[in-house]
């Protein structure tokens, strides 16, 4: 932050005093004393404006958005989180990763003993036996159906023979499909036990390994070798740091006017310098039985990395807009002396006339405030460095009452 009294013991030499506040009013011999009103007002050279850094905007009218404030947290997005479970019953015989490990699709996490893989293999082998003897099968009754052809185009077979080939070929079809079948699923099986990709060094036949079937970084491991689980039971969990929502829980009354796609304001607890920006992408429809509270996630409008998971922060959900206001930065309202004042400012050549004006001001957000009456639209007023202009007014104003 800058430091304002360096700012002022610059600008002294540099301001000109046009009609500036701080002027006594003339005094005859023969007349009392007496105080003239103070005009908070100075022009500024060019060579002041240049020092102090000012920014200005305009009063203008918009249609007033309600912001709400409320704490906030920083959460995995559900979409890109994946949380890989147990596909078989037996005992954890390895963990191969840990917290906050990076891995890629396709690789084993976990290795459970389970008698299923062997039951699974021996199926597969079982299914292949069955495909091999069909398949000879299904060559013979080929061939005998095709001599019985010849044979009754000779003569010397009856036709009801020559269907009963027929029949015996279209069965060893039939069981010839069957057990390719069989072994398809057999097949599936065991893939769906092992997965597709290399095993690790260390597998053994009798290992089920689990596999993870997204990319990022581990963020849970439940898994413990030598436990004995069921199918189902949560094992690893997996998630892009990357892709973060915002979770906040609103009161009711707070909620009202929040829709998808508002705007949310936020800092971060570990770095309030920093105000990052998202949009509203959910609102639930219903309210928490517990809490009382809506839930909103909203997501960053940035990509990469704004911070980690389950980090605190401050946001302001901005709502729709309703009627009609007069509003000006929040940085452009100052606090004179008891008095709520916007410095107003006019180009004069070069330089610049300054006038605080109090104002009466209504709602207020973390970026605008409603003006309600003192100035009115169209007006430019000072908003960067605001506060060193208002110094000076001060500064005047005093020297104005000695």
């Amino acid at each position: 932050m800058r430091d304002t009294r360096w700012y002022l013991s610059a600008l002294l030499p540099v301001i000109t005093l046009g009609a500036c506040g701080g002027a006594k009013a003339p005094q005859s011999s023969d007349a009392p004393a007496a105080v003239v009103s103070v005009i908070d007002t100075a022009t500024l050279s060019a060579q002041a404006i240049e020092i102090a850094g000012f920014t200005t905007d305009t009063v203008r009218t918009v249609a007033w958005q309600s912001a709400t404030s409320a704490p906030a947290r920083l959460m995995l997005d559900a979409a890109y989180v994946e949380t890989i479970g147990s596909i078989t019953e037996g005992r954890i015989s390895h963990v191969l990763v840990r917290v906050g490990d990076v891995v890629r699709a396709g690789q084993v996490l976990v290795m459970i003993h389970s008698h299923e893989i062997m039951d699974a293999r021996s199926a597969l082998v079982r299914a292949q036996s069955q495909v091999t003897a069909a398949q000879s099968d299904r060559a013979l009754a080929v061939s005998v159906s095709e001599r019985a052809k010849r044979l009754y185009d000779a003569k010397a077979m009856s036709r009801a023979e020559v269907e009963r080939a027929d029949a015996a070929r279209l069965t060893a079809d039939a069981m010839y499909e069957q057990a390719v079948a069989e072994r398809a699923r057999a097949e599936a099986m065991v893939e769906h036990l092992v997965g597709d990709g290399p095993a690790p060094a260390n597998a053994d036949p009798h290992d089920v390994l689990i596999r993870t079937p997204i990319a990022g970084v581990v963020t849970a491991r439940d898994a413990q070798p030598g436990t004995v689980v069921l199918p189902g039971v949560p094992l690893v969990t997996v998630g892009n740091p990357d892709r973060l929502v915002l979770q906040l829980r609103l009161g009711e009354a707070a909620a009202q006017g929040i829709r998808v796609g508002a705007t949310v304001r936020y800092t971060l607890t570990d770095d309030p310098s920093q105000r990052h920006e998202a949009r509203v992408s959910r609102v639930a429809p219903t309210v928490d039985s517990l809490t009382r509270t809506i839930e909103v996630l909203a997501t960053p409008v940035a990509r990469g990395r704004i911070g980690h998971a389950e980090s605190f922060a401050q946001a302001e959900v901005v709502g729709v807009g309703g009627t009609p206001a007069a509003i000006v930065p929040v940085g452009a309202i100052q606090a004179m002396e008891g008095d709520t004042v916007v410095i107003a400012v006019e180009q004069r050549g070069e330089g610049m006339f300054v006038e605080a004006i109090p104002v009466r001001v209504g709602r207020r957000t973390g970026v605008h405030a409603e003006v309600l009456s003192g100035v009115g639209v169209g007006r430019v007023v000072l908003v960067g460095s605001a506060a060193i202009a208002k110094a000076e007014l001060l500064k005047r104003r005093t020297a104005g009452q000695e």
